[in-house]
């Protein structure tokens, strides 16, 4: 009997902690954002340019937030996309890290300079936001204002 409860206390610990995954065609909503059905999943330790956010090369101001979530648009197209979460956030989101045809979207929107590594949440896409830094490639090519910087700045 005291290994019946031992083995239920264990067992019903270890599915507690198991991951939770949501998979399924993807809604690009921003790009750190996507719906999968009913479930909305904000991308783990990154931060994408708002959707009305404009950025600037040499003085001259481009729309970066359109251009980050077509970004992410064109890297899911209609696949399918599989996302491990790992918490939910203050607005009720999930947030997880994703996945298309095993690359890691999280990862894939940093190195190519359409997010950042969101350093307040996690330490995780700090090399591939100093890559993107590095070869100048999408926000990385001008000037930004950091995304939850401008949210703040809106919310003024």
């Amino acid at each position: 009997f005291k290994f019946l409860i031992t083995f239920s206390l264990i067992f019903y610990s270890h599915a507690s902690f198991s991951k939770k995954i949501i998979e399924g065609k993807a809604k690009i909503i921003d790009g750190d954002t996507i719906h999968i059905g009913i479930n909305k999943i904000r991308l783990h330790g990154i931060d994408a340019p708002e959707t009305n956010q404009e950025c600037t090369i040499d003085a001259e101001a481009w729309n970066c937030g359109v251009k980050s979530t077509l970004a992410l648009k064109n890297f899911i197209l209609d696949k399918k996309v599989y996302c491990e979460i790992i918490d939910i956030d203050q607005y009720k989101r999930f947030v997880g890290i994703c996945f298309v045809d095993n690359e890691n979207i999280n990862q894939y929107m940093v190195r190519n300079g359409w997010a950042i590594a969101y350093r307040y949440y996690s330490h995780d896409f700090i090399d591939d936001e100093e890559s993107a830094k590095k070869n100048k490639v999408g926000i990385w090519q001008g000037k930004f204002q950091e995304p939850y910087l401008y949210r703040k700045s809106q919310n003024n």
